[in-house]
């Protein structure tokens, strides 16, 4: 097929906080040393910032290195935290607040700003491209070029194939967009990130990559349930004994608060719903408190690279480099990956721009591995290396403890190295065994159903092109999932896009795929690693605007 190319000398595929960071950081630098510099960013959202889920309590410290004027320049950041609150969720109705000694300090939030990511990277976009750096939004990078054993850019999706495959009226090809130097920003479970990994044998020498599904959704509130800076943290229920993960209640501006929980998804029970133990954690009353007589207004979900140090792969290959969440940088002992993410991109940059400025041939940036060990990146990583490892071994309870003396006491530099050798979706016991999980009918104000709330995405797919959820063995969910583990997909799906119908008589495994919100879930916890998420049609996917 012909296809248009264009080139560059950095291509940066995703417009989240580390390929922004990465393209200011470029462009600065060549601004510095009057170099010219083509950057491209491309973003398969329909906007920059559509597809960006986070929490958020944000952490200034990269972004100070990167643009230390950005009061100035009017970043986001307008809700500093005022209070943290870390609370012990018993049961159902009991919950007790912990004091701070019992709490790792890495959850103290002196200093952090509660806000919006995706308002955040509209910002960033903005001072990208005040430096010269072109932002293509729309465009999904598909493929990747490789040449030689070498990165040499990436190949964005075509538009106009209809479901069968076949070309349609107004069909256009993908453009080559060539590089010198590709980025691969995509976040958690990039499915380009994904197809490196495997190519370059990046993940070798580490452990398995780990995740969670974080849940969010914001709502309007009663001025008087309102506190603006206070952040709230739990553990324990609804998640005590199926699952480990948390609960999070931040109050920011504008009398919003952002309501969440994350699930980590190395859970063994195949009846658990990530989704319906979201909506069970919202009517605790510590919470509840806080949403009654308020109004829901977005929902989303997403994976979360959680494995932390010891799963770190790779980074570098020939002519590329993974980044941010696609890399997993997060930090999961603070519970941030933002300002990892960030400091990530700045990295790469000044590897990337160090080669093209010596005019090197060193096309695999060696040199990044060296600056990555000399950084607090890995500094902080480092010390938090035994944190989701310490709560996957010994539980919630044990494990928090190691690990509030590990940070509190040693900083994170007590000599074990504790690790989870154990893949997500190799977790599940066979559905025999397994107790049915019981999950009441959403009663519409505190509650909802998986519709209503893709709804609240504005979730949108071009009904008429090949389905992005990719089935290795189309036989799969029906004659080896449903049997032993009662097909999972329908429950950990947060969007409803697996179904088990009948059919003439016959079950039918359905792929809703216009419900899709991007969250990865399914490429991660499928137990037959069946399914492979990737990049639909154009600007499909959700549209959030202020996640």
């Amino acid at each position: 097929m012909q296809r248009e190319s264009m080139e560059f000398d950095v291509v940066i595929v995703g417009a989240g906080p580390a390929g922004l960071s990465c393209a200011i950081r470029l462009a600065q630098q060549a601004k510095e040393k009057q170099q010219e510099l083509m950057i491209c960013v491309v973003e398969k959202g329909s906007e920059v910032g559509a597809h960006i889920l986070s929490g958020a309590v944000f952490e200034p410290r990269a972004l100070n290195e990167l643009l230390p004027n950005w009061q100035e320049l009017g970043a986001p950041l307008n809700t500093p935290v005022t209070h943290d609150q870390i609370m012990l969720f018993k049961n159902s109705e009991k919950a007790t607040e912990l004091p701070s000694f019992m709490v790792p300090k890495t959850f103290h939030n002196h200093g952090n700003y509660i806000t919006s990511i995706g308002n955040l990277c509209r910002w960033l976009a903005e001072q990208a491209e005040a430096l010269g750096v072109e932002i293509f939004p729309g465009f999904p990078a598909a493929s990747i070029i490789i040449e030689e054993q070498r990165v040499a850019g990436v190949i964005t999706g075509d538009m106009g194939i209809n479901s069968n495959g076949e070309q349609k009226p107004g069909f256009e090809p993908g453009m080559e967009l060539r590089a010198k130097y590709t980025v691969f920003a995509e976040g958690s479970r990039g499915h380009l990130g994904k197809q490196l990994q495997q190519e370059f044998k990046l993940a070798e020498d580490c452990s398995p990559q780990h995740y969670a599904i974080g849940f969010k959704e914001i709502w309007d509130i009663p001025a008087e349930q309102h506190q603006p800076g206070l952040v709230v943290h739990s553990t324990g229920w609804p998640l005590t004994d199926e699952a480990t993960g948390g609960g999070y209640l931040y109050h920011a501006e504008d009398g919003q608060v952002y309501v969440g929980l994350i699930v980590d998804l190395n859970y063994k029970n195949p009846y658990l719903s990530p989704f319906n133990e979201f909506q069970r954690f919202k009517t605790h009353p510590k919470i509840a408190a806080t949403l009654k007589q308020g109004k829901r207004v977005s929902y989303g979900a997403r994976a979360i690279t959680k494995g932390g140090f010891h799963s770190l792969p790779r980074m570098t290959v020939p002519g590329g480099i993974l980044i941010g969440c696609n890399a997993g940088t997060l930090n999961f002992a603070k519970i941030k990956g933002n300002h990892t993410a960030m400091k990530s991109g700045m990295l790469a940059a000044e590897s990337i721009f160090h080669a093209l400025h010596n005019n090197t041939e060193d096309h695999e940036l060696k040199d990044f591995e060296s600056r990555f060990k000399e950084s607090w990146l890995y500094d902080e990583l480092y010390r938090s290396r035994n944190f989701g490892p310490a709560v996957h071994k010994f539980g919630t309870y044990l494990g928090g403890a190691y690990n509030t003396i590990d940070q509190n006491w040693f900083g994170g530099k007590l000599p074990f190295n504790i690790k989870d050798q154990h893949e997500d979706h190799a977790q599940l016991k066979l559905a025999r065994e397994c107790q049915v999980i019981e999950y009441e009918k959403p009663d519409n104000k505190l509650t909802f159903d998986r519709l209503s709330s893709v709804f609240l995405s504005n979730t949108n797919h071009e009904e008429d092109q090949p389905c992005h959820l990719k089935l290795k063995d189309s036989s799969i969910p029906l004659n080896v999932n449903m049997p032993k583990f009662a097909e999972p997909a329908q429950r950990y799906c947060p969007a409803g896009v697996y179904e088990v119908v009948e059919e003439n008589g016959k079950d039918v495994f359905k792929i809703n795929a216009q419900n899709c919100i991007h969250c990865k879930t399914c490429d991660i916890k499928d137990p037959s690693q069946n399914i492979t998420w990737v990049t639909p049609e154009g600007t499909g996917g959700p549209n959030y605007p202020n996640m």
